[in-house]
């Protein structure tokens, strides 16, 4: 489905910058949050032990799960209505799978309630973003979008939707990118265990949370 807009007035796509810095200064309030306070589960609770190697799985799957997205949407952004792959079963997986991996930083520090604030804020961030960027794909590719958004959800995905073709057109330069983006992700499990052993000695105090 190719684009429809017509010549004239037309809207820019939405400044990834903003994106960009929304989550820095999401992470820069959460940060307080993350350093002071630590599992209630953390000295000796098999429950720890679990809620850790759950976190680490969803990292590595959203890392994983951002390079599909990118194979399918690499070469392709902003020039036509994507609606294969990760692309059938939700509009934005990029933004899921990052929710995702934000999710698993929160459970990899072991607690359900750092899961919550941290995943729900960035699930709130991402979703003001593809709101905004949905504004310009309405405009840009008209009742063709229109019909895409109206069968697929947003951000969480709907895995009977699937469907995908026999070929996959990628961008090299897309993906060198993305692995940039993975190495942020990656860089997640270490810290998390840092924060773990730093709570653990009593160089840092922290307030226990579930």
């Amino acid at each position: 489905m190719q684009s429809s807009s017509a010549a004239g007035m037309a809207m820019r796509p939405f400044n990834q910058k903003i994106r960009i810095a929304l989550l820095r200064v999401f992470f820069a309030i959460t940060l307080p949050l993350v350093i002071f306070t630590k599992s209630q589960w953390q000295e000796g609770y098999w429950i720890f032990e679990i809620l850790e190697n759950l976190g680490i799985f969803l990292v590595i799957g959203a890392v994983l799960g951002r390079f599909w997205a990118i194979l399918y949407i690499g070469a392709m952004k902003n020039r036509t209505v994507m609606d294969e792959g990760p692309y059938s079963v939700c509009r934005h997986p990029l933004y899921f799978f990052s929710t995702m991996g934000v999710v698993g930083f929160g459970l990899m520090l072991g607690s359900f309630m750092l899961a919550a604030i941290l995943g729900g804020a960035a699930f709130l961030i991402l979703s003001g973003t593809a709101a905004r960027e949905e504004a310009f794909l309405r405009q840009e590719f008209g009742a063709d979008y229109d019909a895409y958004a109206a069968r697929v959800p947003r951000i969480w995905p709907s895995p009977s939707l699937f469907r995908a073709g026999p070929t996959v057109t990628s961008s090299i330069r897309a993906l060198r990118v993305n692995f940039a983006d993975a190495l942020v992700f990656l860089a997640l499990i270490p810290l998390a265990e840092l924060m773990e052993g730093l709570k653990e000695s009593g160089i840092l105090p922290s307030l226990p949370v579930w």
